[in-house]
């Protein structure tokens, strides 16, 4: 076995998969053996491949995942969150820089779901301009299991997509949306059957990509910055950060963490 031959038999496989399909991207979450877990790594590389897109007459981009698995995504990696006294979700967390990324690029993002989807994955595919998903899909969004107080940026991309009670249930049970009362509460664009989500998703992307790209652009920017940009007294966002920092330097937040690494049911004491 030649040196070459053994290296490419070594070498681990992509995080990401990327192709181009008529002006369609197509960004695939590759890392089965951690079920898609949002790491620095694996986000860094969605980056990457958007601003590769966009200079490559991309008109539309699906974001999915490899088609054997049956979690979309477990949400953020939990080894690489900080343990106490620093924000965990903070402006320059690669999940944030990430759905900033998603929701700034000039064309279509469309999230072709098979398989649940959990914890900061749900705000990832809720970042997406639409969500086009089978009936094995579910949504989760779990912070309360870790004790991790969700920022305020991402609780913005909730009230912009969401009724207000659908996310006071979501974010206070952590309970898992199955794919039919997802469809329901407007979370996903369509349900499709299994055997038609890629083919579905497909045509409509390529559908989006044959129409006028700046126009396209333009009103995709409209739309996020009227929904991005609700203004918060300085002193209201100040005593939110407070909140938030009272609850990733507390006790159960130490607790959350350790529970899940450990493998074990979090004792919360709320201190």
């Amino acid at each position: 076995m030649s040196d070459g031959t053994a290296a490419a038999l070594s070498s681990p496989a992509p995080l990401v998969r990327t192709e181009i399909s008529d002006r369609v991207g197509i960004i695939t979450l590759n890392n089965g053996a951690k079920r898609n877990a949002l790491s620095a790594a694996l986000l860094d590389e969605v980056i990457a491949t958007l601003e590769g897109f966009g200079t490559k007459d991309v008109r539309a981009v699906i974001l999915r995942a490899a088609s054997e698995m049956t979690v979309w995504s477990a949400g953020h990696n939990i080894n690489e969150l900080p343990r106490s006294h620093t924000d965990p979700l903070g402006y320059a967390d690669p999940l944030e820089r990430t759905l900033r990324a998603i929701r700034s690029f000039p064309a279509p993002v469309v999230a072709m779901v098979h398989g649940s989807v959990w914890g900061g994955a749900f705000d990832l595919v809720l970042s997406c301009d639409m969500i086009i998903a089978d009936e094995t899909a579910g949504f989760a969004i779990t912070p309360v299991n870790l004790g991790l107080p969700y920022n305020t940026t991402g609780l913005l991309h909730f009230l912009g997509r969401l009724p207000l009670n659908l996310i006071k249930e979501m974010f206070f049970t952590a309970a898992l949306i199955k794919a039919q009362e997802a469809a329901r509460w407007g979370i996903v664009n369509h349900l499709v059957p299994s055997a038609e989500l890629e083919s579905f998703t497909m045509t409509l992307a390529q559908g989006m990509a044959s129409k006028a790209p700046l126009a396209v652009a333009v009103v995709k920017e409209q739309l996020r910055i009227l929904t991005d940009y609700q203004p918060v007294a300085a002193q209201l966002f100040e005593r939110i950060q407070e909140m938030r920092r009272s609850v990733y330097d507390s006790k159960d937040y130490q607790e959350g963490i350790n529970a899940f690494l450990e493998k074990r049911k979090p004792v919360f004491r709320g201190k």
